[in-house]
C-alpha cells in the first residue's frame, strides 16, 4: 500500500512537472507572439480587413540659385475604384456616367471595373470640373483621392538641365532624375476597413497618413543669366539655321553652371510632342518607334552627350602646357610658311603669318606654332595634359547621360603626326563641358573645378539639408602660367588695326575655333563654329562657351568669329552688368571706325590680301593650302557692306552656293 501512494506520488509529480512545461511553452508562445512578432502580426492582421489608397507625396519644389521657382507640383485629384463595391445591378449606368464626366472610352471604364483587383486607377489629374462632377454624382464605390502633377510654369526654359518626369512623378532626364530620390518624398495611405473580397465594412473605420513631402532643389543657375542665354542662342540658331546651338555661362572660381541654354529645346510639360512647327511636320507619318528615335534626340543635351573636334579652341590648352612646361613664354617665336613642314601630312594655316611671337600666333589662329609646341611636348607630356585637364573623363556633372569624349589611349598610341593634329584641335573629341570646365582652370589660377548645377537640397521651411561646395578636382598648371594665358587670352580677340572693345567697358579675352566635322569618315564642308570667352580678364568671374553646330554657310558664314563670338559678347555684357561688375576704368580707346568692304572677286589671293590689309580688315579662307596666285570667287561680307575696322572678311575659292 504504501508503495503504491509513492508511486502516485511520483506520477502526480511528474503530470505537474508536465502540466508546468505545458503552461510555460504556452506562455513562453504568447509572449513571443505578444512581444517578439506582435507588430508584424497585427500589420499583417491589419493588411487582411483593411485596404489603403495610396497618396502621393508632393514632389519637391526645383529652384534657381535665388529661390524662383522652376519647377513645382500642382494639386491634382485621382479618381480610384473598389470593383467589388460597384453596384452590380446598375452597373451599365454606373459605367456610361462615369465614362461621360471623365470623358473616358466607356469599354476601358468597364474593363477596369470588372476587374479582380481591390482597388483600380480610373483617371488621374483631374480637371476640377471633373472633380466637381464625380464627387456630385455620389458613386458607391468610386473615391477620390487629391493627387499631384509635375508643372513647369516657364515651359521650356532651361528643359534640359531641368528635365521632366514620367506620369508616376519619376524624373526621367536633368536634375529631375539624378536628384529623383531626394525629390521624391515619403508616400502616404488613406486607410479603409473591408471585408475579404474588398467591399467597405458597415462601420467605415477610415484613417489617413499624410506624404511626406521632398526636398527641394536649389540649382546654380541664375534665372535672369539663362535668359540671357537661351535669347541668344535662339537668335544665333534662327539666324544660322543650325542643327544645334548651345551657350554655356560658368562661374571660373567655383564651377557654378550659371546658365546652359540648348536649341533647338522641349517644353517638359509636355515632352513628348514636337518642340516646334518644323519638328512636327517631320514627324509626321512616323513610326512609333521613329518617333521615340526622335524624342531621344530632342531629349539629348548637347554640352554632356555629345562630343566634337573642338578645333582651334583647343589651342588654349596647347598654349597652356607649353609655358606651364618652360617650353616657351608669349615672346617665344614661331615662323609660319603656310604650311606645317615638320611633320609629314600635318596640315596647314589659313594663311602664312610669317614671323610672330607666341602670343600674335594665339591671335593668328597659327596651327603652326601649335604643331611646334605640340612636338617639343612629346607624346608623354602632352598626353599628361590631356589627362590634366579632364578630357578623355566625365566631369561628373549631376547631369544625366554624360559622355567621356575620345583622347588617344596612351602615350605610345600618339605619333608626330597626331602631335600636329591635337595641338591645333583635331583627332580628339571634346564635350562643350570639359572644354569650359579646363579653359576655367586656365584663367582661375589652375584649380580644374567639378562643374555643378546644383547649389542646396532645403526642406519644406527653406532650412538646408545638403550643401554642394566647390570641389577642386586638380591643378594642372600654376598661377604664373594662368597670368600669362589671360594676357594672351586678351590679346586673341583683339587686332592690331582694331581698337574696338569686343564687349564696351569690359576687357575680355577668348579664343574662336571652327572644325570640320566628320561625315561618312571624312572631312566635309560641315563645320562647327565656337567661341569661348572670360571676364573679365583682371578678376575672371565667367566662363561663357558658344557652340553652333552645322551653321548654314549662306546664312551669315561659319567662322567661329562671324557665327558664335558675337552672341557670347552679348551674354557676356549682359551677365556682367547683371552681377554689377564694375566696367574697367581704362577703355582702350575710341571705337573703331566703320570701312567699306571692298570687292575681291575674281582677284588673287596675294592681290586680296594687300587690298584687305590696307583697309585695315583681316581674312581667313575656305582652304587649309593655297597658292598665291588662286583666284578669289566669292566673300562673306559682300563688297559694299559696312564693316568695323578690324573684321575679318571669309574669302572663298569656290562659289559659296556650291
Amino acid at each position: 500500500m504504501k508503495s503504491s501512494t509513492i508511486a502516485n506520488k511520483k506520477r502526480l509529480i511528474i503530470s505537474l512537472f508536465g502540466i508546468l512545461i505545458v503552461i510555460f511553452s504556452l506562455v513562453a508562445r504568447i509572449g513571443y507572439l505578444q512581444i517578439v512578432k506582435g507588430e508584424g502580426l497585427k500589420k499583417e492582421a491589419l493588411e487582411q480587413w483593411t485596404r489603403g489608397i495610396p497618396i502621393e507625396p508632393k514632389r519637391g519644389i526645383i529652384y534657381d540659385r535665388n529661390r524662383k521657382k522652376l519647377a513645382v507640383s500642382v494639386s491634382k485629384d485621382t479618381v480610384w475604384a473598389r470593383p467589388a463595391n460597384i453596384d452590380k445591378k446598375n452597373f451599365d449606368k454606373v459605367v456610361k456616367e462615369l465614362a461621360q464626366i471623365l470623358k473616358l472610352d466607356k469599354k476601358e471604364v468597364a474593363e477596369k471595373l470588372k476587374g479582380k483587383q481591390n482597388l483600380v486607377k480610373i483617371k488621374e489629374s483631374l480637371e476640377k470640373d471633373e472633380s466637381e462632377k464625380v464627387k456630385k454624382a455620389k458613386i458607391k464605390g468610386i473615391e477620390i483621392v487629391e493627387d499631384n502633377k509635375r508643372y513647369y510654369p516657364n515651359k521650356n526654359f532651361a528643359s534640359h538641365i531641368i528635365g521632366h518626369t514620367n506620369v508616376d512623378q519619376v524624373g526621367q532626364y536633368g536634375v529631375e532624375r539624378t536628384f529623383n530620390d531626394s525629390l521624391t518624398g515619403e508616400p502616404g495611405k488613406l486607410v479603409k476597413t473591408t471585408d475579404a473580397v474588398g467591399r467597405q465594412l458597415p462601420y467605415d473605420y477610415e484613417k489617413r497618413y499624410e506624404a511626406k513631402a521632398g526636398l527641394n532643389v536649389v540649382l546654380t543657375m541664375d534665372e535672369k543669366i539663362q535668359a540671357f542665354a537661351e535669347e541668344q542662342a535662339s537668335d544665333t540658331q534662327s539666324k544660322h539655321n543650325a542643327k544645334n546651338t548651345s551657350i554655356i555661362v560658368m562661374d571660373v572660381k567655383t564651377g557654378e553652371i550659371l546658365a546652359m541654354a540648348n536649341k533647338p529645346d522641349y517644353d517638359p510639360n509636355e515632352p513628348r510632342l514636337p518642340a516646334d512647327e518644323r519638328l512636327a511636320k517631320q514627324w509626321e507619318g512616323i513610326s512609333q518607334k521613329e518617333r521615340q528615335e526622335k524624342w531621344f534626340e530632342m531629349w539629348r543635351d548637347f554640352p554632356i552627350n555629345d562630343s566634337y573636334e573642338p578645333g582651334s579652341t583647343f589651342k588654349i590648352i596647347t598654349s597652356a602646357a607649353g609655358i606651364e612646361e618652360g617650353l616657351v613664354n608669349e615672346k617665344s617665336q614661331f615662323y609660319c610658311g603656310g604650311k606645317i613642314t615638320k611633320v609629314k601630312n600635318g596640315g596647314s594655316c589659313v594663311k602664312p603669318h610669317g614671323n610672330q611671337t607666341l602670343a600674335d600666333a594665339l591671335r593668328n589662329s597659327c596651327n603652326v606654332a601649335m604643331a611646334d609646341i605640340g612636338l617639343e611636348l612629346g607624346s608623354k607630356q602632352f598626353y599628361k595634359y590631356l589627362k590634366d585637364f579632364g578630357f578623355g573623363e566625365k566631369t561628373n556633372i549631376a547631369l544625366t547621360g554624360e559622355t567621356a569624349g575620345i583622347i588617344p589611349n596612351s602615350p605610345d598610341s600618339i605619333k608626330d603626326i597626331n602631335l600636329t593634329t591635337i595641338s591645333y584641335g583635331y583627332g580628339v573629341a571634346v564635350t562643350p563641358m570639359q572644354l569650359i570646365t579646363a579653359v576655367s582652370s586656365v584663367v582661375n589660377g589652375g584649380n580644374l573645378m567639378k562643374p555643378k548645377v546644383v547649389k542646396e537640397l532645403i526642406d519644406s521651411n527653406g532650412k538646408v539639408v545638403e550643401k554642394f561646395k566647390p570641389e577642386v578636382i586638380r591643378k594642372p598648371i600654376s598661377k604664373e602660367t594662368s597670368k600669362t594665358m589671360l594676357k594672351m587670352l586678351e590679346g586673341a580677340i583683339s587686332s592690331e588695326d582694331s581698337k574696338e572693345e569686343f564687349v564696351e567697358g569690359y576687357r575680355v579675352g577668348g579664343k574662336t575655333g571652327t572644325a570640320r566635322k566628320i561625315v561618312d569618315g571624312k572631312y566635309e564642308k560641315v563645320y562647327v563654329s565656337s567661341f569661348i570667352g572670360v571676364a573679365p580678364i583682371d578678376n575672371p568671374k565667367i566662363a561663357v562657351l558658344v557652340i553652333v553646330d552645322e551653321p548654314n554657310p549662306s546664312d551669315g558664314g561659319y567662322y567661329g568669329n562671324l557665327v558664335a563670338k558675337p552672341a557670347a559678347g552679348e551674354v557676356i555684357k549682359e551677365t556682367l552688368k547683371y552681377l554689377n561688375i564694375k566696367p574697367t576704368e581704362a577703355a582702350k580707346g575710341e571705337t573703331a571706325k566703320e570701312v567699306i568692304v571692298p570687292d575681291l572677286g575674281n582677284k588673287s589671293i596675294e592681290n586680296a590680301g594687300e587690298i584687305i590689309s590696307e583697309e585695315g580688315l583681316d581674312y581667313e579662307m575656305d582652304a587649309y593650302s593655297v597658292e598665291a596666285n588662286q583666284v578669289i570667287k566669292d566673300q562673306f561680307p559682300k563688297p559694299g557692306t559696312k564693316v568695323k575696322r578690324g573684321s575679318i572678311i571669309e574669302l572663298y575659292l569656290d562659289k559659296k552656293s556650291e
